[in-house]
């Protein structure tokens, strides 16, 4: 009866069955909608999100208005004061379409100077970490190329929870309190409780602070941060206290549309944004473990998580070597992602041994955020991700301005002639990563499937395959996919399970060499250290999403 259930789940989803087995942290159904839906980490996020579909708005008007609610409700995980990455299903032109909203260096960040300042690796957190928010700036170019509504409208649902107050919702008040302590005085005024605490599970409260901001960029629009009143506001407090952003850092800051990169996996594909993301680790983890029998290991086994393990090492370790700025790499993605170097790099893979970090290929010629995803009644999808790196960033929060700025600078390394070399004006390497997924037809095009993402850091990557696997080895709807236990591996032979997990295949992992991460003490023991996700699945009629139980939020449909 069971494989009778999840054989009819399979054939719903358009997705191969296969043997499901361990245990998750289920507790919620999927949910499916005939129009519209939207998923997000917050209630309220969502809800504003679903007015604008029943208002007429389209899923690209919804996910900028859920992620500026989001900026208000969950302060420490995304704002005006982060970076926004987003891919786009356009069902008018029936295609994918990047969006890289990250910010740069301050013309004044050098190597030299934090150098001259004591530093021997990037600090991380305070001004010296802030690079430009390129946020604001995501929200007007999806609205502008995409959207139905203006700027004003998408903020103004953020603008009246700011203004009236809100109640805390449980896991992100103790997401909050675990962060406070990061705080700069301007943060402790403007997001803790009379200055001192962080507010508890149900309590109200109120940020005028960021309903001015956001009033101010509905009159004026992205230009009165990017160069405007509200941009000199925050440089002129960031060259008070040490920082090296300058006013033509913001008006020089542009978008950039860009194609998505993609690779089949059973005959569907896995896209990404290039970098200067950690996406591509996504894809050559996808791509390494491809021919194995992933099915016949079973769920969550010990063979099975240690493949996906070993493949994850091996990623990382191309990540971290040749991954930054687009413009100083001198690998490109394609050459990461070939047959030739794929091969090479699953040689390296000992199915029965755990390995130490390993190195990088060699390539011949050639996190804390926040996740949104919406779909419309015409078809069009969104993944967005949007982020301030740490919880609440850099910790730094202008006097009057009410959001944290982005501590995105811990991106960037010391050391000179890496592609992630901090210089002026260089984009950091970022972590925050939308995934897409797209069916393969008969006529080989590809069709719109999956809307993912999964907060976490450097767990993005991971978590982004060890989804994708739930639904296409193992036959998992969105809900099921996002609810299964979890592994985060951290470095060399660290590695942290989920409670879910058995015990039994702890053991045997370890007994492969691979020790066991107590993640008890890691961010105050949130779940979110093993991400937290939102996805959303097109069927032949409607939608059917899920939401991450790790987190607060749900998915809505009308």
């Amino acid at each position: 009866m069971k494989t009778l259930v999840v054989l009819a789940v399979a054939l719903i989803l358009g997705a191969p069955a296969g043997a499901q087995s361990g245990r998750s942290l289920a507790g919620r159904s999927a949910v499916y909608a005939p129009h519209g839906v939207v998923a997000s980490p917050q209630p309220l996020a969502t809800q504003a999100g679903i007015k604008v579909l029943q208002d007429g708005g389209n899923a690209i008007d919804a996910a900028v208005t859920t992620a500026a609610v989001l900026g208000l409700v969950e302060p420490m995980m995304s704002g005006p004061g982060g970076d926004l990455f987003a891919i786009i299903w356009s069902a008018k032109e029936r295609r994918l379409i990047g969006l890289n909203a990250s910010g740069r260096a301050g013309a004044l960040m050098t190597i030299e100077e934090l150098a001259r300042r004591g530093h021997r690796r990037m600090p991380s957190s305070g001004v010296e970490t802030v690079t430009v928010p390129g946020a604001i700036s995501g929200w007007a170019a999806l609205l502008g190329r995409y959207g139905t509504i203006p700027l004003a409208k998408a903020v103004d649902p953020a603008i009246r929870l700011a203004e009236d107050g809100f109640p805390v919702s449980p896991i992100i008040a103790a997401e909050w309190a675990v962060f406070a302590a990061g705080l700069d005085s301007g943060g402790r005024r403007a997001l803790l409780i009379d200055g001192t605490r962080a507010p508890a599970a149900g309590e109200w409260f109120v940020n005028r602070d960021m309903a001015r901001s956001l009033r101010e960029l509905a009159a004026k629009g992205p230009a009165a941060f990017y160069g405007g009143s509200l941009g000199r506001t925050v440089v002129d407090g960031l060259r008070a206290r040490g920082g090296f952003l300058t006013l033509d850092d913001l008006v020089r800051h542009r978008v950039e549309w860009v194609d998505p990169i993609g690779v089949p996996f059973k005959g569907y594909r896995l896209w990404e944004l290039p970098p200067n993301g950690q996406g591509i680790a996504a894809l050559e983890m996808l791509r390494i473990v491809e021919p194995f029998d992933l099915a016949a290991m079973g769920h969550n086994s010990a063979p099975y998580l240690h493949h996906l393990i070993e493949a994850k090492k091996l990623a990382y370790a191309d990540l971290g070597r040749y991954v930054g700025d687009p413009a100083q790499m001198t690998v490109a993605p394609a050459q990461l992602l070939s047959d030739a170097f794929i091969a090479s790099r699953r040689a390296r893979l000992d199915p029965r041994r755990a390995s130490p970090d390993p190195e990088p290929g060699v390539v011949g010629p050639g996190s804390n955020t926040t996740y949104v995803t919406a779909a419309d009644a015409e078809g069009n999808m969104v993944s967005l991700i949007t982020s301030l790196a740490s919880g609440f960033g850099s910790g730094v929060v202008i006097p009057g301005t009410g959001f944290a700025l982005q501590n995105r600078g811990v991106g960037f390394s010391l050391e000179p002639d890496r592609p992630n070399s901090l210089a002026p004006g260089r984009l950091p390497r970022h972590t925050i990563i939308p995934g897409f997924v797209t069916r393969i037809g008969a006529n080989g095009r590809d069709e719109p499937w999956m809307a993912y993402g999964i907060v976490g850091g450097a767990q993005q990557p991971q978590a982004h395959v060890q989804v994708l696997l739930n639904m296409l080895v193992f036959g998992m709807d969105p809900q099921q996919a996002l609810d299964a236990a979890r592994f985060n591996h951290a470095a060399g032979k660290l590695v942290g399970f989920e409670a879910p997990i058995d015990p039994s295949v702890v053991a045997a992992l370890e007994a492969m060499g691979h020790e066991r991460h107590d993640t008890s003490k890691i961010m105050g023991g949130l779940a979110v250290y093993f991400g937290g996700g939102q996805a959303i699945v097109r069927r032949g009629k409607g939608w059917v999403a899920g939401s991450d139980p790790r987190r607060d939020g749900y998915a809505a449909g009308h």
